[in-house]
């Protein structure tokens, strides 16, 4: 996966395009970001949320128009997997700047 929950992102293409924020969940090939693509969506009273209405919320978008931010670069960037010790870790190809990444 090239891209994970809470990485820093910027949308590449689309009508969100330049658009910076972190990824608050993965739902399929689709990704959730903070603040990009909000969507109004008419909500029932329920006894959580008792007023109801209209509610805004993040929407989702999909995960080739995303790219992980650079903020050694100041923009997107590729990454690589790349083995240190027993662990693997994603490296920005250009610059050789390290992001986390599940480890083995």
């Amino acid at each position: 996966m090239p891209v994970r929950k809470g990485d820093q992102v910027i949308v590449i293409s689309g009508s969100h395009k330049g658009k910076r924020g972190k990824v608050l969940k993965i739902v399929g090939q689709r990704v959730v970001v903070e603040k990009v693509a909000m969507v109004k969506r008419h909500t029932k009273a329920t006894q959580v949320h008792p007023q109801g209405g209209i509610v805004d919320k993040e929407g989702t978008i999909h995960i080739s128009n995303v790219a992980l931010f650079d903020e050694k670069l100041g923009r997107a960037t590729r990454t690589k997997m790349v083995v240190e010790g027993d662990k693997k870790i994603r490296v920005g190809v250009k610059s050789g700047t390290k992001f986390p990444s599940a480890g083995m």
